[in-house]
């Protein structure tokens, strides 16, 4: 199919007269882009200043580049607007630097009433919020932070290490589900760890241990990359004092994906950057209190909730633990809750931490005297 690039001339979006004293080169306009991304091709549809959004047409991002950096050296303003994607932010860098003003916004249902939805609804959708967005209705839009190229490469290995988490996981099933199929006998934990294979692979048949053995060689290296990872992550705090249970792997990643602890002014943008808080359902005088929102980094839930049960055991002294100890008497649901109450305490704590708002000793952590004494030495 013939993808038509070209844009309409800038006077056939521009509310001016035509018999204006004054070119239109030399009117300074202000260009709204919402845009739709794919993988080969941005859908943009476009607004000039406050007049009439164009038809959305298909840009190979390239194009998009050269007509924004044209608007640019021109003396026009050029703002772009596009959801957070799995593509990254590699497009708001090259809009960035051809002199747009981009925003990354969070995902959201552009159009809820209508039950249709296409690229071309959905940059049509995104400019009209960008349009209300720079007229002073900030809500229309949801920016979000965009993390440094340095900030991204220092999370990224804790990311591959979850990956290949999963991955060892999957393979380890793949082998127990082969043996269960054709010998109705399942396989032990870490099977494909040296002491075990050598005691279990005369008990398989030829057959099935010829395919457990491509598997077991695939798990031993994912487990090789694993330690690889985990290794570079602590590194990075092995020079700390870190508290009692919390672990250097646990706060390298929280480190990691948190990005720059400064970044949060106030406990209340950290603890709803964990999604941790609870939905509301509220009208009048009947305020209702549902699950969490998860509205949030869900590495950082996960990871704030495996930590708080350790800090459970080994800090007593914990002021969060004092506040909630009544509750965590009481049976294993009540005890789940408080656990993710906790987590959404301890990103606020750790914050505090980590920006010098608060000591150890003030929060009731004990720092790991073996960490120290490495410290020292």
């Amino acid at each position: 199919m013939k993808v038509n690039l070209n844009l309409k001339p800038i006077h056939d979006m521009n509310t001016t007269p035509q018999n204006s004293t004054q070119s239109n080169s030399a009117l300074r306009q202000v260009f709204k882009l919402g845009l739709d991304v794919d993988l080969h091709f941005v859908v943009t549809a476009i607004q000039c200043d406050h007049g009439a959004i164009a038809l959305a047409q298909k840009f190979t991002r390239d194009r998009l580049i050269g007509w924004v950096r044209e608007k640019v050296a021109a003396g026009h303003q050029v703002h772009t607007v596009y959801e957070a994607c799995g593509f990254g932010y590699t497009l708001h860098d090259h809009l960035v630097a051809a002199g747009a003003q981009s925003i990354v916004t969070t995902p959201m249902r552009l159009n809820p009433e209508r039950r249709r939805k296409n690229d071309r609804l959905d940059a049509r959708e995104l400019c009209v919020r960008l349009s209300r967005h720079l007229d002073g209705h900030a809500h229309d839009l949801k920016p979000i932070r965009i993390p440094a190229r340095a900030e991204q490469e220092r999370r990224e290995p804790g990311r591959q290490r979850e990956f290949w988490k999963r991955q060892l996981r999957r393979l380890e099933n793949h082998g127990r589900a082969l043996r269960i199929e054709f010998e109705h006998e399942t396989l032990p934990a870490g099977w494909a760890g040296p002491r075990k294979w050598k005691q279990i692979s005369p008990q398989c048949s030829d057959f099935v241990r010829g395919q457990l053995e491509p598997v077991m060689a695939q798990i031993r290296a994912c487990k090789a990359q694993m330690d690889r990872l985990t290794t570079e992550v602590q590194a990075r705090v092995a020079q700390e004092k870190l508290p009692k249970g919390l672990g250097a792997l646990t706060l390298s990643l929280l480190d990691g994906e948190m990005c720059d602890w400064q970044r949060f002014k106030h406990r209340k943008a950290i603890g709803s950057y964990t999604g941790c808080c609870p939905s509301e359902h509220s009208s009048g005088g009947v305020q209702r209190f549902g699950h969490i929102d998860r509205h949030g980094n869900k590495h950082v839930r996960v990871l704030l909730v495996e930590a708080v049960w350790r800090l459970l055991k080994y800090q007593p002294a914990w002021h969060a633990r004092q506040k909630f100890l009544q509750r965590l008497l009481h049976g294993a649901s009540l005890k789940k809750k408080m656990a993710v109450a906790l987590a959404r305490q301890l990103a606020i704590d750790l914050w505090r931490w980590r920006t010098g708002r608060a000591t150890a000793a003030e929060l009731g952590w004990t720092l790991n005297t073996a960490q120290a004494e490495a410290t020292t030495e």
